[in-house]
């Protein structure tokens, strides 16, 4: 079964679902609208002030799991005028960084409360993958841009050859597994 994912910092639902729910390691959430937590009403202003408010709203749920931005893989944004997708873009771009997640942009007639953006997201939980190549990385033979990191342990001679680590084979400084 699913857990709901709820955060003191980002509005209620103002229906019946979940703000978020998580299955295994994937979390799907709801659409977040700019609605203030607080004063439970739409922020003040444009799509600009909205589009920062919807990804805040994104923030304070992803952080309940101890995820980031960088953990989405495709959002759907939903807006009211495509004509403001430039503005919106503008505020979206600072809250994302390579590689991007995929991401749907459509108009539609309305949006609940009169919103003017509602964002959705797909996301995966990554830490405890990351962890375990954090741990990988102490291992003695450390996975990335940084080379093999064996140090001229007995045994292994990367310098960019295949040679074999423990259990993993390591081919141009990657032990990978």
């Amino acid at each position: 079964m699913f857990t709901t994912i709820t955060s003191l910092n980002a509005p209620k639902a103002i229906g019946p679902y979940s703000p978020a729910v998580k299955l295994g390691d994937f979390v799907y959430m709801s659409g977040q609208l700019p609605i203030d937590p607080e004063s439970n009403e739409l922020v003040a202003g444009g799509i600009q002030e909205q589009t920062y408010q919807v990804l805040k709203n994104i923030e304070a749920v992803l952080s309940e799991m101890g995820l980031e931005t960088r953990h989405i893989l495709k959002t759907t944004v939903f807006m009211t005028d495509l004509a403001e997708f430039d503005l919106m873009n503008q505020i979206y771009a600072t809250y994302f960084m390579q590689p991007y997640p995929a991401r749907s942009t459509v108009q539609v007639a309305a949006l609940p409360k009169g919103a003017k953006i509602e964002i959705e997201c797909l996301v995966i939980d990554t830490l405890a993958y990351e962890a375990h190549m954090h741990q990988h990385d102490h291992d003695g033979c450390g996975c990335g841009d940084e080379g093999c990191g064996c140090e001229g342990e007995e045994g292994c001679d990367c310098e960019g050859h295949e040679h074999k680590h423990g259990e993993e084979t390591c081919e141009d400084g990657c032990c990978c597994g």
